[in-house]
């Protein structure tokens, strides 16, 4: 096995990586701009200027062109292109017009000979198959091809991928996933969720990605075929996805679309430009409209959008702020922020990469943040705290952490009880634990106790903590100044006989003391 990769930074299942190339390394999350062979019409010396490490084109096309042609110049001759190049064996082709004029080992042969750096086997995309019947043949069809390449190939000079299929069957998926993972592939990709995300069916890629991805080796690099849009693509690199390749810069440009870091809009329909890219920076809109170059106006904008959302999806994974910047974006669209609510559900994935500690705290805002992996993560081990007799749940305060808080401090340090806090949406804090990451650091919203659904999870989770707790006696000091965290508690705890309420007075210290003493 090649090692070909090396991860330097995770944020949930997202990664900045280096993936090594005999042409460079690419950096990821990265995406890989899709240039035609010989009828590019944007540069492809604009699109490297602008910090694309690596591009994707069509190594079928350009054997249909070029033949043995191609072979003695090299693709990135051909392209114009010094850096890592991916190919597509015409995959895309088999989609569209339902088969091409060569197999998988004679392509596969073609791109090791034009100096692949990162090749794709001829695979059966499943696309838009309806019948499971169908789609399961691009499963079998794919596999295949996948076996009669590694075997057909003497000498390996380009990293291989294997591509996942099976569409929106989960089980085909993991299926194909399993067998892919089985062979000796440089990397992965998932087949097909182009025609998904044209229906901005957010949550069924969501859906795709975790079957693959759950079963596949998570050292090797994971590429996702046709993403080109900046409103899920932090989604999916959260979900593990490495690299993307997409024309969505060009073919929105010919529709006369302009792409925003939220959705895709007319140019017609557009009054104001927000960007701040060298074409929106020139032109206004109705200059747009009426250029002679619109298309070619239109693709630099895009992909200059494009460019600037994956530098800032990796910004996001550098101050371990993924969660927050995916939804963000989640909320700006009803299908993104269902997927959103679907991967938080899947917290035991994300928790597996999902660092222990940041430098940064953690925002939340309400449902589903009470879900991520650092508080599910605090759940999971809540266990491992050592019971008491006593349970002492003193009210919260401002104080960061509670361990120093004045409260705290004034409690005879003998008294013989374990004394909590009770933060939402963590639920129970014991406090000598209450200084680490991430309790102290987490800023959470002043109208949490109004989100019915959060609200209800962390009363479960209160429920559940006391259980492990077991503790003879429980008391409860109650701050009338939080009315809302006040009747929250009775409401949670009132079910336990063991439980004796004191309201915070004056002298309310000494009680404590002497009611924790009494056996």
């Amino acid at each position: 096995m090649r090692d070909i990769f090396q991860v330097d930074e995770l944020d949930l299942a997202g990664r900045i990586g280096r993936i090594r190339t005999r042409h460079g390394e690419i950096q990821t999350p990265a995406l890989l701009p899709v240039i035609h062979p010989y009828n590019q019409k944007l540069p492809v010396s604009e699109i490297k200027k602008l910090g694309f490490q690596a591009i994707m084109t069509n190594a079928y096309i350009t054997m249909k062109k070029f033949g043995d042609g191609a072979l003695k110049k090299g693709i990135h001759e051909i392209i114009g292109f010094d850096g890592p190049i991916m190919t597509d064996s015409g995959g895309y082709q088999v989609l569209k017009y339902g088969e091409v004029e060569t197999n998988p080992l004679e392509m596969a042969k073609f791109e090791e000979g034009i100096g692949t750096d990162l090749a794709i086997i001829l695979d059966t995309p499943t696309g838009r198959r309806d019948a499971y019947d169908d789609a399961e043949e691009t499963v079998d069809l794919t596999l295949a091809a996948c076996k009669e390449t590694l075997a057909g190939l003497k000498e390996r000079n380009s990293l291989w991928i294997g591509p996942v299929q099976g569409g929106k069957f989960l089980d085909l998926v993991n299926i194909s996933a399993k067998s892919i993972s089985k062979m000796d592939f440089d990397m992965f990709a998932l087949g097909s969720p182009t025609v998904v995300m044209e229906s901005y069916n957010f949550i069924l890629l969501a859906k795709m990605v975790l079957a693959a991805k759950k079963v596949l080796p998570s050292g090797k690099p994971f590429h996702l075929f046709g993403l080109g849009h900046p409103l899920p693509l932090s989604l999916a690199v959260a979900l593990g996805c490495d690299t993307f390749d997409s024309a969505s810069y060009w073919l929105y440009a010919k529709d006369g679309r302009y792409i925003t870091d939220l959705g895709t809009r007319h140019i017609e329909e557009i009054t104001y430009l927000s960007c701040n890219c060298p074409v929106c920076y020139n032109y206004t809109a109705p200059e747009i409209q009426e250029s002679e170059e619109k298309v070619i106006l239109l693709a630099r904008h895009n992909i200059h959008v494009l460019w600037r959302e994956i530098q800032s999806t990796r910004q996001a994974i550098r101050e371990g702020r993924l969660w927050e910047y995916v939804g963000s974006k989640a909320r700006s669209h009803p299908n993104l922020w269902s997927a959103f609510n679907y991967i938080a559900k899947n917290w035991d994935y994300l928790e597996k990469f999902s660092p222990f500690t940041k430098e940064r705290g953690i925002f939340i805002s309400g449902s589903p943040d009470d879900l991520r992996p650092e508080i599910q993560r605090y759940n999971a081990r809540f266990e491992l705290i050592k019971p008491k007799k006593n349970v002492v749940v003193l009210p919260n305060n401002t104080e960061k952490p509670f361990l120093f808080s004045p409260l705290y401090l004034k409690i005879d340090a003998k008294a013989d009880a374990l004394f909590c806090t009770l933060k939402i949406p963590f639920g129970l804090i014991p406090a000598e634990i209450s200084d680490i990451y991430p309790f102290s650091q987490a800023v959470v919203s002043e109208d949490i106790p109004e989100d019915v659904m959060l609200m209800k999870r962390v009363q479960e989770r209160v429920k559940n903590q006391l259980k492990m707790l077991k503790p003879n006696r429980l008391l409860l000091i109650i701050d009338n100044r939080d009315s809302k965290v006040n009747r929250f508690l009775q409401r949670i705890l009132k079910p336990s006989k063991t439980i004796k309420l004191l309201e915070l007075k004056d002298n309310f210290l000494l009680e404590t003391k002497k009611d924790i003493r009494k056996q």
